[in-house]
């Protein structure tokens, strides 16, 4: 066993091989496990290394005691020997709840259940529950604030342990060819737990998990039965506001025995984030408080829907869940605005807008928690230019719908108006005025290109503009123009109901000053 978390410990040879497997944080579950008492440097020592490995790996290792590790390593060989004796040499499953009426779910429907499952269910338990209290320390949380959301401990009488135990065995060499295509095929599908965390103990290495940066990696090369894969869920993601991640795994071999522990909250069990905004971080308006048993039926819907459109095999313990939108990613969650001012901190995270100043302000990354020095920021270029193009193309289309519902309503207004006049017929079909072949159309374009007008405004029309002249410089969609002021050269896009032809209001305005001399002028009489 290793000495402490926050440095792995060497791992065998012929994992050493696995250049690709990062250095996993390794914590000793006795350093992790809360108490009463102020905290030593060891538990913070060991805190820090659980939270690092899952920020940065999206996985972490507990180190479990040699009481612990024994009793794991009996359950894994009771595993083998009960599927075995069931006539079930290739591959069984099995589920195990702790509780009355508890452990009776298996492949062949049978009634008994493997030897070692109590015990081995409480060391999950016992190391769940460790890892979540260091989890919720790490976020400035009381260590039991989600103890409410889980079992009592121990659980009543006549009750079934929400969490459960999945067994799994399987040797692949007593599988036909296509047995064995089938299930490598299945395997490969990445997976989200739904609970809380996911713990996972094996006899051989074959789980790989999605770091932070897309990269697929094995997780479990240098661990052994001793050793717990641990990995966070959609419940955990959810009542944390999103600063704790899901982990993504996929099973990549399946010639091996192996437990499975899923922490995950009662039926009646409220998921909220009032502890994380108490705490002061900010909780995106989708993290609305849900029951667990809704949260949990909304993503099996999810799970159907993406199973049924990809036509994947679905998998026991969870299937892939669609990432957020690209427009949520690169806004800021306290203002919605877009990030064209991020910044990236040592860390490697990005902030920008309201949320930026809050990390200023705080001195802690809002994510992993670590120091933040105002003089060590830097521009975030790529995700700048990103937002930015992303909030161009998002501007586009609210202008473009918002000129379609323009457009429909000055179409309807105009057909109200014929109506009341009397310019349909009373089977409602429209009729045109032959002299004014264009009194049906909502847009017009009054003027062409090259053509100088004066910028008369509204309301949304900056004063610096009010009163110039300008030039038509090219036309848009449904009567709008890019017009050039003549003074600045700045430009601006304005509607023909904000633009006036030069020599009409000379016109206007010769009329109004000298009437008599402008009509004698421009139509002298012939006769008198």
């Amino acid at each position: 066993m290793s000495s402490h978390g926050d440095a792995a410990s060497s791992p065998p040879p012929a994992a050493a091989s696995r250049s690709s497997s990062p250095r996993l944080g390794r914590v000793r579950l006795h350093d992790l496990a809360p108490y009463d008492g102020a905290a030593t440097p060891t538990y913070g020592r060991a805190v820090h290394a659980l939270s690092a490995s899952l920020t940065r790996h999206g996985a972490a290792l507990l180190d479990l005691p040699a009481a612990h590790a024994a009793i794991l390593r009996c359950a894994l060989q009771s595993a083998r020997a009960f599927f075995r004796a069931n006539n079930q040499p290739g591959s069984g499953l099995y589920l195990y709840r702790a509780g009355s009426g508890g452990g009776r779910t298996s492949d062949d429907g049978g009634d008994l259940s493997p030897a070692c499952m109590d015990d081995a269910f409480r060391c999950f338990g016992e190391a769940a529950r460790a890892a979540l209290s260091a989890i919720a320390r790490h976020l400035r949380l009381r260590t039991n604030v989600f103890d409410h959301l889980l079992d009592d401990t121990p659980l009543p009488v006549n009750e079934v342990s929400s969490s459960e135990l999945l067994v799994a065995y399987s040797n692949q060499h007593l599988h036909s060819a296509h047995a064995s295509s089938t299930a490598c095929l299945s395997s490969s599908v990445p997976q989200v737990d739904r609970g809380f965390l996911l713990l996972i103990a094996s006899d051989h290495p074959g789980i790989e998990v999605c770091d932070p940066n897309g990269q697929w990696y094995l997780a479990d090369g240098i661990s052994g039965p001793g050793d717990l894969l641990l990995l966070t869920g959609r419940a955990l993601s959810h009542v944390t506001a999103g600063l704790r991640p899901t982990s993504r795994y996929r099973i990549t071999n399946e010639t091996r025995a192996s437990l499975t522990f899923r922490l995950m909250p009662h039926a009646n069990a409220i998921l909220d984030c009032s502890p994380i905004a108490a705490a002061g971080h900010c909780v995106h308006q989708i993290y609305q408080p849900i029951s667990a048993s809704q949260f949990m039926d909304d993503l099996c819907a999810e799970e159907r829907a993406v199973s049924n459109h990809s036509e994947a095999p679905s998998e026991s313990q969870g299937s892939f869940i669609s990432e957020p939108s690209l427009r949520s990613v690169l806004s800021d969650p306290l203002s919605g605005a877009f990030l064209e001012d991020a910044m990236v901190l040592l860390c490697g995270h990005s902030f920008g807008g309201l949320m930026l100043k809050k990390v200023i302000e705080m001195a802690r990354c809002t994510i992993c928690n670590g120091e933040v020095d105002p003089a060590t920021l830097f521009p975030n270029l790529a995700l700048r230019a990103v937002a930015t193009v992303v909030k161009m193309e998002d501007d586009r289309r609210l202008f473009h719908n918002a000129a379609l519902r323009k457009r429909r309503k000055e179409v309807t207004e105009r057909m109200d108006v014929l109506n009341s006049t009397g310019g349909s017929r009373g089977n409602g079909e429209l009729v045109l005025d032959a002299e004014n072949p264009t009194s049906s159309k909502g847009v017009q374009y009054p003027f062409v290109v090259g053509e100088r007008v004066l910028i008369m405004g509204n309301r949304r029309t900056p004063d610096k503009f009010v009163g110039k002249e300008a030039v038509i410089t090219s036309q848009c969609l449904n009567g709008w123009y890019l017009v050039k002021a003549v003074d600045s050269g700045e430009s601006i896009r304005l509607q023909y109901r904000s633009l006036k032809k030069v020599l009409e209001l000379q016109l206007q305005s010769e009329m109004r000053l000298q009437p008599l001399t402008f009509l004698h002028n421009k139509y002298p009489s012939s006769g008198s």
